[in-house]
């Protein structure tokens, strides 16, 4: 069977006063077009101190785009900004080609990636919400038929782009009602959860770092009868659903991790806006683990990136432990944990135990170590210490069951009463 031809196209990009993570971009935009199937033929970039308000490039290098884009036969060209509809109009007029940008290029590859309902609403949102103000850029040509004025005088042209507008915004006021269903049934969930005191732990990170990969490991180990696993796989976007997973620990510790959509720079804040409800998973957890791919010479960028996106998300707060993945392709040693960092391998399964260690120690401050004496009458507090505590030694004594364990505070204050000699707390 025939591969079918990939869209040869052209990136293009302004360097505006020397940015330092500029290559980067352009990198990670030549991917990105990679992930939406089209083969990147060339590349032009501009130094400038502000945009070209009416072409985002200077007249000269329109020319010159246009000159290099025939001479490689592309037929689109790819901007790493997002274009205002008048510069998306003038361009296309200009270049006579597919003229698209960063923002559509990430919204395609979400819509192709998005596999629940939800997901799918998410993004047709976003996706008509970006369209609908350059509705007159695609229109022009049919636009350009109508003239007079009144509403009776109006060309096909001129009516067809009102009706199409019209059409988008019923669409999107549908989209977001169904969404609105749909958040309040997540919301109910959350609610829920925070009753059972649970704590939360949510894997973030930028895109392919290696997050679903990890929550696949962590289950593995810790869960070896679970079938929940999540997709993962080495691309851009893999996972655009929030996948909650129990992690019950040896000790009779569990948590609920959470595994989120990956962040990208400059991601469309049409996205951020319609992934909002999906991405609140993130501001209401207990502590954030950034997965960082650690073999990226940029890697320190890219947590840069997690940052503000989270900030933009009201996440800042939260608590952070740093997992730094991939360190088998660096050369450093791993496993290893460094205060709140833990240096692994996610796909050697090194390092999984010294996460959880951090984890522990970040999401358990609540629990204390006591030596209490349960009368035999009591019984049930020992099988409850058995199942919900961690129960270190057991001994029997005439008057009742010695256990040295580790429990939470609120159940130790809650049985002392109980007790038959005080517990000494450590």
């Amino acid at each position: 069977m025939e591969q079918p031809m990939l869209q040869k196209a052209v990136i293009v990009g302004v360097n505006l006063n020397d940015r330092p993570d500029f290559d980067y971009a352009m990198e990670e935009l030549r991917n990105l077009a990679e992930a939406c199937n089209m083969e990147v033929v060339g590349e032009l970039t501009q130094k400038a101190v502000k945009i070209n308000g009416s072409h985002y490039l200077g007249t000269g290098k329109v020319h010159e785009l246009s000159a290099l884009a025939e001479g490689l036969e592309a037929s689109t060209i790819i901007f790493n900004d997002e274009l205002s509809p008048s510069q998306l109009r003038n361009l296309e007029g200009e270049l006579q080609l597919r003229v698209i940008d960063r923002t559509i290029l990430i919204l395609d590859i979400f819509g192709e990636r998005a596999q629940t309902r939800e997901a799918q609403l998410q993004v047709e949102v976003a996706q008509l919400q970006y369209m609908l103000p350059r509705l007159v850029g695609l229109r022009e040509s049919l636009g350009r038929q109508g003239g007079g004025s009144g509403l009776k005088n109006r060309g096909a042209g001129e009516t067809k782009l009102e009706l199409d507008r019209r059409r988008i915004e019923e669409r999107i006021s549908a989209l977001q009602d169904d969404l609105e269903k749909l958040v309040a049934r997540r919301q109910v969930q959350r609610k829920q959860r925070r009753k059972t005191g649970v704590p939360v732990v949510c894997l973030v990170g930028y895109t392919n770092a290696g997050k679903s990969s990890l929550m696949n490991a962590l289950l593995a180990r810790y869960m070896p009868d679970s079938a929940k696993q999540v997709l993962a796989k080495d691309m851009l976007f893999a996972t655009l659903e929030t996948s909650v997973r129990s992690i019950d620990l040896p000790d009779n510790k569990s948590f609920l991790l959470t595994d989120t959509v990956g962040f990208v720079s400059q991601l469309p804040h049409h996205l951020v806006k319609a992934f909002r409800s999906t991405l609140e998973e993130v501001a209401e957890a207990d502590l954030l683990i950034q997965v960082v791919d650690y073999a990226n010479p940029e890697y320190e960028r890219l947590i840069e990136v997690t940052n503000e996106t989270l900030k933009a998300l009201g996440a800042d707060h939260i608590p952070m432990a740093y997992a730094y993945n991939k360190t088998d392709l660096t050369g450093e040693a791993y496993p290893r944990a460094e205060g709140d960092a833990v240096y692994l391998s996610v796909k050697e399964e090194a390092g999984l135990e010294e996460l959880v260690a951090v984890v522990k120690k970040r999401i358990f401050q609540d629990y204390v170590r006591c030596d209490v004496v349960i009368p035999f009458t009591e019984g049930r507090l020992v099988s409850y210490f058995n199942a919900n505590g961690n129960v270190l030694a057991t001994s029997y004594e005439p008057n009742g069951t010695r256990l040295a364990m580790e429990c939470r505070q609120a159940d130790y204050e809650k049985y002392r009463h109980l007790f038959v000699e005080p517990a000494a707390v450590e």
